[in-house]
């Protein structure tokens, strides 16, 4: 009697596992509006593809612009887009971010900045 309720046990974790575990349903987002320490300024992530781009919003007389801070895919000819493989962090510095593949592993640090040469995303690895 123990070894079926024990059975049972096992067979329901695993029901529950396959269908909560494997696939949680929840839809991954193209793109994702990071803030900085900026008032005026977000870095707008495609996460399918590792592009980037500064998004600085108007006020008053100043006009709102989206400017590549690297529109370059990060993606292998070959690859699929899949939604939500880049992820990007903020650190201590307000300028400097950290890219993340979360599928490949692969980092790349990424500073913005309003001046365009002191814009970049390069590899860590």
């Amino acid at each position: 009697m123990m070894k079926k309720i024990l059975l049972l046990i096992v067979a329901i974790c695993g029901l529950l596992c396959a269908s909560g575990c494997v696939t949680s349903g929840e839809v991954q987002p193209r793109f994702k509006m990071l803030s900085t320490q900026n008032l005026f300024i977000f870095l707008k992530l495609d996460t399918a593809t590792g592009k980037i781009w500064m998004v600085q919003y108007g006020m008053g007389d100043r006009k709102g612009v989206v400017v590549p801070l690297d529109d370059t895919s990060l993606l292998e000819p070959e690859a699929t887009e899949v939604n939500g493989r880049y992820e990007l962090y903020s650190t201590e510095n307000m300028f400097t971010y950290i890219l993340l593949d979360t599928q490949k592993g692969n980092t790349y640090q990424v500073q913005w900045n309003v001046e365009e040469e002191n814009r970049f995303r390069i590899p860590l690895n």
